[in-house]
């Protein structure tokens, strides 16, 4: 039991980061019908900038931090208008190429600037473990789990109360109804962009302090595309919800499986899972159901 406990926390903790990212996705899908296949190396560059920001000019974490949070907003703005723009009213297909070429861009200039060996943070949290009875957590997954779950809140509310979410909602479900009533679509993609590129800088960050930094991590991008999809592309409760599923599926895998096969069976169950779900929930969890009448 006390195994089980131990693995069901580390999933909560990951989780909670998978769920973060993948708001990332849901949101330029909702936006702009995109599957942002660079996703991962938005997480990446966050990491890294924030690493360099404390190791090279000894910032403390709150200023490298937001520092960071600056970077990726300027980043996904960028994006979006310099590369992306371009394609409004292209097909789909040939924008979702372009974030595949996009990450393998983002992954060059990453490993030239960086290289590819594996750094790691600086203390950020106590080193003292937290004992919850027999389970010992620790701080940094505790520290990691609290954050992400704040900013989930946060995002949540942002997208709900704040009139620029209902903006984002409104061009979600009619971009031309939304032009209608002055929204400009093109502000809707920046900022989509911007709070992308935003979550995944931070799940960067609660990522390299738990497992340290390499290009690996942007790997991570991929972990995280059947959360979104499971939870229902379209969904931001679908994605937070989705995340702790994946994240607890493969802690559970990767402590119970993972010796029986000799490894692997953690990084395929949760698409294993996500083929059986859609199999039942082809629109995910949570995600709306369209149906077109000809």
């Amino acid at each position: 039991m006390n195994f089980f406990l131990q693995l069901l926390v580390s999933g909560l903790v990951v989780g909670a980061v998978y769920a973060l990212v993948a708001l990332g996705f849901v949101l330029i899908f909702k936006a702009s019908d995109v599957i942002n296949l660079a996703q991962g190396e938005l997480l990446l560059v966050g990491a890294y900038v924030s690493l360099a920001l404390m190791a090279s000019y000894k910032l403390p974490f709150i200023a490298a931090l937001v520092l960071t949070i600056l970077f990726a907003v300027l980043l996904g703005m960028a994006i979006e208008r310099v590369v992306l723009r371009h394609f409004i009213g292209e097909p789909i297909i040939s924008v979702i190429m372009v974030t595949i070429g996009l990450s393998s861009v983002m992954r060059g200039v990453i490993q030239m600037i960086w290289g590819t060996e594996t750094r790691t943070f600086p203390p950020l949290f106590p080193q003292e473990p937290v004992y919850f009875g027999p389970v010992v957590v620790s701080q940094v997954y505790l520290w990691s789990l609290g954050i992400a779950l704040v900013l989930l809140v946060l995002f949540t509310l942002f997208f709900k109360y704040s009139s620029m979410g209902i903006a984002m909602r409104a061009t979600a479900d009619d971009q031309q109804a939304a032009l209608s009533m002055g929204i400009s679509v093109k502000v809707i993609f920046a900022t989509a962009w911007a709070i992308a590129a935003v979550v995944s800088g931070i799940g960067g960050i609660l990522l390299g302090n738990i497992n340290g930094i390499n290009s690996s991590l942007a790997h991570i991008g991929l972990k995280v595309l059947p959360v979104a999809i499971l939870g229902g592309l379209d969904s931001i409760p679908g994605a937070i919800i989705g995340g702790f599923i994946i994240g607890v599926l493969e802690s559970l895998a990767g402590g119970y499986l993972d010796p029986v096969f000799g490894g692997g069976v953690k990084e395929v169950a949760p698409f294993v899972v996500l083929v059986f779900i859609l199999m039942i929930k082809p629109y995910g969890l949570f995600g709306k159901e369209e149906i077109e009448r000809v």
